[in-house]
C-alpha cells in the first residue's frame, strides 16, 4: 500500500486524471489527455495482487472471480477518490483509477453552455449526456444535478456504478445507490425505484434495452431522468437507442423516444490555450422539427434540425467549436482537429457559411 500511495500522491501533485498500473511495467499517468510513463520501480505481480487484496471492497471479490473484472470507488485520505476498474490481463491483475474530485464542478466551472442549465431545469423527460470515454459526461452530470439540487425542491435517486461524486441535501433530498453495495443491480434497481417517489432520476449509464425501457416508463409517468450514452454525435444517439431493440420494434421505441426525449448533450474535450482542456458541445433539443423527424425516421435529417436551431438552444460541435475560437479559448487547429466537418469549419473561418441545411429541411 506504501506503493500505491506515493504513486497517488505524485499524481494528485501532477495534476493527473489517471492512473495505469501492471505488473512488471513502468505505472503511467494521463495529464491533460496525454499519457506519461513514470520512472517508478515497476511493481510485481505480488505488489499489484497486494494493491487489489487492500482496496477491492469484499463483496466484489467473488465478481472478480467470476467476471474478471470490477468497478467501484475508493478513498485515501488526504488524496481524495477514485473511481478504480481492476481488470485481467494476459491473466494478470492491472488496474486503472480515476482521480475523482471532491468539489462538485459548475456549469460554469467547466465552461459548459448555458443551455445546461435550462436543460436541467426541465420537468420530464429523458436527457442523454453522449461522448466518448473520458470527455467529461460524469462531471457534466453532476454538475446537472448540483444546479437541481441548489434551485429546485425535488427528490434525487441517482443509481451508480460506482458513486463518484458525494452530494449533500440543499433545496433537494438526495439518495445515492451503488451497484452491489445498496441495490444488486441496475435492473433490479430500475424495478424498483419508481416506489421510492423520485422527482429526479439518475441513472449513470445507459446499458442496454431494460434500461433504456425503465427509463422511457420513468419520463413518460412525468419525471426527469439523467443518464449517459457513448455516442461520437448528438443527432447519432436516436441511432445508437435503437439499435439496443430489434428491428420489429424500432418504429414502436421511436414514437415512445419522440414522445419522452428531452435533450441529447455531447461534448469532447479540446486542448485550451494556456493549459487544460475545454468543452466542444454539441446539443440537440427535442423541438416540434426533431420530433417530427424522429418519428418520420428522417434521422439523416436531424444534423441539419441541430445546425438551424440555434434559436432554440442548438448547436452542432463545428459550431461550438467556432464559438471557442472566437473566444480564443482554443486555436483553430485543435478546433479542425476535433470537428465533425473540418472542411466546413474551415470555410467558416474564413467567414463563408453555407444554407445547406435549411434546404435539407425545406425539401423535408
Amino acid at each position: 500500500m506504501e506503493y500505491l500511495h506515493s504513486l497517488l500522491k505524485f499524481a494528485l501533485n501532477m495534476s493527473a486524471s489517471d492512473i495505469h498500473i501492471k505488473p512488471d511495467h513502468h505505472p503511467t499517468i494521463r495529464v491533460a489527455g496525454e499519457l506519461f510513463p513514470l520512472q517508478e520501480a515497476w511493481p510485481t505481480l505480488a505488489q499489484v495482487r497486494e494493491i487489489v487484496r487492500a482496496i477491492l471492497p469484499r463483496h466484489l471479490e467473488a465478481r472478480l472471480d467470476r467476471e474478471k473484472e470490477v468497478d467501484f470507488s475508493y478513498h485515501m485520505e488526504g488524496l481524495g477518490r477514485y473511481r478504480v476498474n481492476v481488470y485481467y490481463q494476459r491473466g494478470q491483475l492491472a488496474l486503472a483509477l480515476r482521480h475523482v474530485k471532491s468539489h462538485i464542478p459548475t456549469f460554469e466551472e467547466l465552461r459548459l453552455p448555458p443551455q445546461l442549465a435550462q436543460i436541467a431545469g426541465g420537468d420530464r423527460g429523458i436527457v442523454l449526456v453522449s461522448g466518448a470515454t473520458g470527455c467529461g459526461k460524469s462531471s457534466t452530470l453532476a454538475a446537472m444535478i448540483d444546479h437541481i439540487n441548489k434551485t429546485e425542491k425535488c427528490h434525487i435517486i441517482t443509481l451508480e456504478d460506482p458513486i463518484e461524486y458525494h452530494f449533500e441535501d440543499l433545496q433537494s433530498v438526495i439518495e445515492q445507490r451503488e451497484i452491489g453495495l445498496d441495490t444488486l443491480s441496475f435492473d433490479r434497481a430500475l424495478v424498483h425505484v419508481m416506489r421510492q417517489d423520485p422527482d429526479v432520476i439518475m441513472i449513470g449509464e445507459m446499458r442496454d434495452s431494460q434500461s433504456f425501457m425503465a427509463a422511457l416508463a420513468a419520463a413518460d409517468t412525468g419525471h426527469l431522468v439523467l443518464t449517459t450514452l457513448h455516442t461520437t454525435t448528438a443527432y447519432s444517439v436516436i441511432g445508437r437507442v435503437l439499435d439496443f431493440f430489434p428491428s420489429h420494434e424500432r418504429d414502436q421505441m421511436r414514437r415512445q423516444i419522440a414522445a419522452n426525449l428531452l435533450a441529447v448533450v455531447c461534448q469532447r474535450l479540446v486542448p485550451a490555450i494556456g493549459g487544460g482542456r475545454v468543452p466542444a458541445v454539441e446539443i440537440m433539443i427535442n423541438t416540434p422539427t426533431v420530433r417530427k423527424l424522429i418519428i418520420e425516421n428522417r434521422l439523416d435529417a436531424l444534423f441539419a434540425a441541430v445546425e438551424t436551431g440555434t434559436e432554440d438552444g442548438m448547436q452542432t460541435f463545428n459550431q461550438s467549436l467556432y464559438k471557442l475560437v472566437q473566444a480564443k479559448l482554443i486555436t483553430e487547429e485543435h478546433a479542425l482537429a476535433n470537428a465533425t466537418n473540418p472542411e466546413a469549419l474551415k470555410m467558416n473561418f474564413r467567414g463563408i457559411f453555407l444554407d445547406e441545411s435549411r434546404r435539407i429541411l425545406a425539401s423535408s
